[in-house]
C-alpha cells in the first residue's frame, strides 16, 4: 500500500521560514500563524518538507486506503504564499468572492501579499474549512 508523502515531522518551522520566506512574506507568514493557530487552537508543526500544518485529521478513501493530514496550513511557493482549506458550499464561495486578489485550486488558496486579502474573510474560510473537515471526518481520529 502506498504510504501518504507528507506526514508531521520534528523539523523546525521557524528553519523552514528561514530557508525560504522573504522580509516581505516572513512577516505575512507571522500574521498568518497566528491567524492558524487562533483558527485551530493547535501550535504550528512542519508536514513534510514544505508545508506549516496545524492539526490533523484522519480520513479514508472509499478504496479503503487512510491516512492523515493537518486541518489547516500554510506554505511558500516561490513568490506565492499558499493556504490549504476547503472552500466548496455555499458560505464559503461568497466569502471566496469577498476576499481579495488571490487564485483558488482545488483545496489551495495562492496569494502574493496578505495586505491584498480580506483578513476576516480569510479567518471565516479557514474557520469554515476546519469545520468542514471535522464534518467529513467525523470518529476517524485526528487532533
Amino acid at each position: 500500500m502506498t504510504q501518504a508523502r507528507t506526514k508531521a515531522t520534528d523539523a523546525s518551522v521557524d528553519e523552514y521560514l528561514a530557508s525560504q520566506a522573504s522580509q516581505e512574506q516572513l512577516a505575512y507568514c507571522k500574521a498568518l500563524m497566528a491567524m492558524l493557530e487562533r483558527v485551530t487552537k493547535h501550535s504550528a508543526k512542519m508536514w513534510g518538507p514544505n508545508i506549516v500544518g496545524y492539526g490533523s485529521y484522519r480520513y479514508t478513501y472509499v478504496s479503503g486506503r487512510t491516512g492523515e493530514s493537518c486541518l489547516a496550513g500554510f506554505a511558500i511557493q516561490g513568490r506565492d504564499l499558499v493556504v490549504y482549506l476547503v472552500a466548496a458550499d455555499p458560505a464559503q464561495k461568497a466569502l471566496l468572492a469577498a476576499l481579495g486578489r488571490h487564485k483558488l485550486g482545488k483545496a489551495c488558496l495562492y496569494f502574493r501579499r496578505l495586505a491584498d486579502l480580506d483578513q476576516e474573510a480569510l479567518e471565516q474560510l479557514v474557520a469554515g474549512s476546519v469545520a468542514e473537515l471535522y464534518r467529513r471526518h467525523a470518529g476517524q481520529g485526528g487532533t
